[in-house]
């Protein structure tokens, strides 16, 4: 599976919202240059996320983004789900017509059986978890987060 740019801005995006002290109100401009977005680019894809219900956005002087659910309640299958087309966020589109041949009836099954076993571990992954591993991760490295408000 390969995800798009636009889903895995995203999920970056997400991931900042997520990592926020106290669900603080980011400016775009701060998620877009901790996550080397184009803000251009970063604008439109907050707003579809705005329309889908992932985040709230204030406006004005004080104004930003901010998750619209905690990221515990954010599976990375439904964001994926939204942004990308159903093949590719791992379900494969039904045939009108049976497999002609058994290599082709078992090559579908194992595709069906993975798609399955890849949706399963979007599902149990939440945006918080998500973050969990990255701040582990940036521990390990030894890297400070910052957080430009």
């Amino acid at each position: 599976m390969k995800l798009s740019v636009r889903t895995a801005y995203a999920l970056r995006a997400l991931m900042t919202l997520a990592e926020a002290p106290d669900q603080a109100l980011l400016r775009i401009q701060a998620i877009a240059e901790r996550q080397r977005i184009p803000k251009r680019f970063l604008e439109q894809i907050l707003n579809e996320l705005r329309s889908a219900g992932f985040v709230v956005s204030r406006r004005g002087v004080s104004g930003g983004y901010r998750l619209a659910r905690p990221g515990h309640a954010i599976t990375i299958r439904e964001i994926i789900e939204h942004f990308e087309p159903p093949a590719a966020a791992g379900s494969v589109p039904n045939r009108s017509s049976p497999p002609a041949t058994p290599e082709e009836e078992a090559l579908a099954d194992l595709w069906h059986r993975a798609s399955a076993a890849m949706l399963a571990v979007f599902e149990k992954e939440t945006l918080a978890s998500l973050c969990e591993r990255a701040a582990e991760l940036r521990r390990l490295r030894g890297e400070l987060m910052d957080f430009v408000i």
